[in-house]
């Protein structure tokens, strides 16, 4: 196997620019940056989560979902040129399916949900809140992005079924530590 050391450093954003795949320069502002820097943020925080001690198969959930997103924000730094290059990295039902299953899987162990909770939990659940929160920002920023370039319809759709499903994973988290969930009380 022929590899090519990757420097981490180019110098070619020195000037406030950056490269998509397909090679066009853009702002660093730009807003498609702020979508796939946002998933790209996205895709930390559920590292976080999944680097503290919680059952081997949330893990596997977890490092799905970060495949996932690596091809997501692929995709959005992807100009028509890259488009071709990364076409196979694009969401499917298949990905929809694995989340929807996923969150039934999870909530089938889980009481039944009658009021609002507040984020918390030990800090593995508190963090996949904090992850929860940064979804729907990028989902949000995608949705944006969206009104000025075509984005495939199958990653706003992911988007919004992750975040259901880093809620579900959060409670599913808390049941596991044995903390007790901690209901909204309206004063």
């Amino acid at each position: 196997m022929n590899s090519k050391k990757i420097k981490v450093y180019t110098k070619t954003g020195d000037d406030g620019t950056t490269g998509l795949v397909g090679g066009t320069r853009v702002n660093k502002y730009d807003i498609r940056l702020e979508a796939y820097g946002t998933v790209d943020e996205l895709n930390a925080a559920v590292g976080v989560v999944r680097s503290y001690p919680i059952p081997e198969n949330l893990k596997e959930m977890l490092e799905e979902v970060q495949n996932k997103l690596f091809n997501i924000g692929s995709r959005l730094a992807s100009d028509e040129k890259g488009d071709a290059f990364t076409a196979g990295l694009s969401i499917n039902q298949s990905h929809l399916l694995f989340l929807e299953s996923s969150i039934d899987e999870l909530e089938e162990e889980l009481p039944e949900l009658t009021r609002f909770i507040l984020p918390g939990g030990d800090l593995a659940a508190a963090y996949c809140h904090v992850a929860r929160t940064i979804c729907r920002r990028a989902e949000r920023r995608i949705l944006e992005f969206s009104r000025h370039q075509p984005v495939q319809p199958e990653i706003i759709q992911y988007m919004n079924r992750l975040s259901d499903f880093l809620f579900v994973l959060a409670r599913k988290l808390v049941a596991v530590s044995g903390i007790e969930e901690k209901p909204w009380k309206q004063f």
